[in-house]
């Protein structure tokens, strides 16, 4: 296991939020940070820190990115046309370990991570095993079939905690799904706030 996957329930305690919406979250019991110092009074945030927990928060939501790639789509984000914020989350959500997050075939983001390291997705029919992997609109994910059994497979399907987005056309009998138009920020099923246009601004400055 990573050391981003160990440290995803210090990420929830110390953005003060279950940004995953999960049960299980520990901020759910305990509301401040992790470590001795988690309970200090904390002071009036400069705009400065503001941007850089929404910086932390977006990029911890989708599996603790690390900052070199982070920072290369935004690099990304302001060089195609459109808006920044909507190309940002648009990137973010076509990496394919967020497609096999979205369509409830894995039930964590660091679960997701690990599916597709291990062989376990095919994209178009072929084997795919780059968590980054930039899904274009109208390509079918699909699990393997030797892997539809998995008992990890099967729970994440049962999980009532999230559902499917619309923007993913997803069957899960035939265990595939297939991102049927790049969403907007307000579109996707973020469990907390995002302020995305605060990431844009951090590394603007």
């Amino acid at each position: 296991m990573t050391k981003r996957a160990e440290a995803k329930y210090k990420i929830d305690r110390r953005m003060g939020q279950n940004i995953w919406g999960r049960p299980k979250s520990p901020v759910n019991r305990r509301e401040y940070g992790p470590g001795q110092h988690g309970q200090r009074r904390k002071g009036k945030p400069t705009d400065f820190g503001t941007q850089l927990k929404a910086k932390q928060k977006l990029k911890g939501y989708y599996g603790n990115i690390s900052e070199k790639q982070f920072r290369k789509y935004y690099a990304e984000a302001i060089r195609m046309k459109g808006d920044s914020v909507d190309n940002l989350i648009g990137l973010l959500e076509r990496r394919l370990d967020a497609v096999v997050y979205r369509a409830k075939f894995v039930p964590t983001v660091f679960a997701a991570r690990q599916f597709v390291n291990h062989g376990h997705v095919k994209v178009n029919g072929r084997r795919v095993n780059i968590a980054s992997y930039q899904v274009r609109v109208g390509d079918v994910v699909e699990v393997k079939e030797a892997s539809r059994q998995m008992i990890l497979v099967l729970e994440a399907i049962g999980l009532a905690e999230r559902d499917v987005p619309e923007y993913i056309d997803c069957d899960h009998t035939k265990m595939t799904a297939k991102m049927t138009r790049i969403p907007l920020p307000t579109e996707v099923p973020y469990p907390v706030l995002m302020e995305p246009n605060l990431v844009i601004e951090f590394y603007s400055r």
